[in-house]
């Protein structure tokens, strides 16, 4: 049987309490060690990753490696070089939770930023039904779904088509960045159970189309006067194109309000808190998209306003480097395959996804012992 997964208060001792010594936020990054390029000649990804005892320190162009463009659109993409910092150990936000904010809301793992669901425009400019990026914007996104801001942001609004390719439908979806609440964000495929059994299933918003005929009110019910209705519902203006014309039903999908959820994955495999990048059951984008309209943790200062995403270590503030390439078999994060990674494969032999299943298909065999074998010694 699998050993149920830590119910998480502060979920980050999802971490420690796996004996993780270097988790997940440290270890997942983009890195370029080859001096590669991208649009523009920038150098791509991530260049640089710091880590204290509190936080990490990430440094990237916001450009990945990737062919990006070209886009329907007048702005241009161009290296911003950012130092995101996003805290070691995220906690849950018990008081008021932050808002998702237009502009960066987590950052991809090569160093591209995402943005929230929408466009920072409104109908009628009256900050009342405010417009989708993916409906409104799309005709401007390239084949990556993504477009540069005025201020030059490369970033999508949405599943992040060349990050990662196609969507594997047999395989639980990949890490693909952190929030700034620090928790992980994967792609729309997980673990039909949040333990990590049950196979693999497509992960579901708690956001419905709301069941109205015109747009006379909002989604907590409030009546709206004549002046403030939004467009008659139509092929210009489609149920769907607005976020107010989404209404989140608390477990209607897998997913809660922040997009997200409690869950084993491959890469925690003691559970924690993770976001899922949401699309329909014909693989297109749907509503939040991203993350919803809140965070779940606690999100510090440093990313986001003016000036925001220029971060430098604290006064005092000891911070190491990450060094070596990504190693997918070190389970126990101490940069050694060794044989406490091959116990925790062991462990969870033919029990579902989670400690050991390293291709993903929501069950430890054969090929995940191989894998293990194959990335046997330190890091490197």
């Amino acid at each position: 049987m699998k050993t149920p997964f830590i119910t998480i208060c502060g979920v980050a001792l999802a971490c420690a309490s796996a004996g993780f010594a270097v988790p997940p936020l440290v270890t997942q990054w983009k890195l370029n060690t080859t001096g590669a390029t991208g649009y523009g000649g920038a150098v791509a990804d991530v260049t640089l990753v710091r880590y204290s005892t509190t936080n990490v320190y990430v440094t990237c162009s916001g450009i990945p490696s990737y062919t990006i463009g070209p886009w329907n659109s007048p702005n241009t993409a161009t290296a911003l070089n950012w130092v995101y910092k996003l805290p070691l150990n995220p906690v849950q936000n018990t008081g008021t939770t932050t808002t998702v904010g237009l502009g960066h809301a987590a950052v991809l793992r090569d160093g591209t930023a995402i943005y929230n669901a929408r466009d920072a425009r409104s109908y009628n400019n009256l900050g009342i039904w405010n417009q989708t990026a993916w409906v409104f914007e799309r005709g401007s996104f390239d084949s990556c779904y993504g477009h540069p801001s005025p201020g030059r942001e490369y970033h999508p609004h949405a599943y992040p088509t060349c990050l990662l390719g196609s969507i594997d439908v047999t395989k639980h979806s990949p890490l693909i960045g952190f929030a700034f609440d620090g928790f992980p964000i994967y792609g729309p495929f997980g673990y039909a159970n949040a333990d990590g059994t049950g196979g693999v299933t497509r992960m579901t918003s708690s956001f419905q189309p709301r069941q109205i005929t015109a747009r006379t009110s909002l989604p907590n019910g409030t009546q709206l006067t004549a002046s403030q209705y939004g467009p008659a519902i139509s092929t210009a203006f489609p149920l769907g194109c607005y976020v107010e014309d989404w209404q989140y039903i608390a477990a209607s999908g897998h997913l809660d309000r922040h997009n997200g959820r409690i869950c084993v994955t491959p890469e925690y495999p003691a559970g924690t808190y993770c976001y899922f990048v949401t699309v329909n059951a014909v693989m297109e984008p749907v509503y939040p998209y991203t993350l919803g309209e809140t965070y779940y943790g606690v999100v510090p200062a440093g990313n986001t306003g003016p000036n925001g995403g220029h971060n430098t270590p604290g006064s005092g503030e000891s911070v190491q480097t990450l060094v070596g390439a990504l190693c997918v078999a070190d389970i126990d994060g101490s940069r050694v395959v060794d044989g406490n990674d091959l116990g925790s494969l062991l462990s969870n032999w033919g029990d579902g996804g989670g400690a050991g299943d390293f291709d993903r298909n929501g069950i430890v065999d054969g090929f995940d012992l191989g894998s293990l074998l194959a990335g046997w010694g330190p890091c490197q």
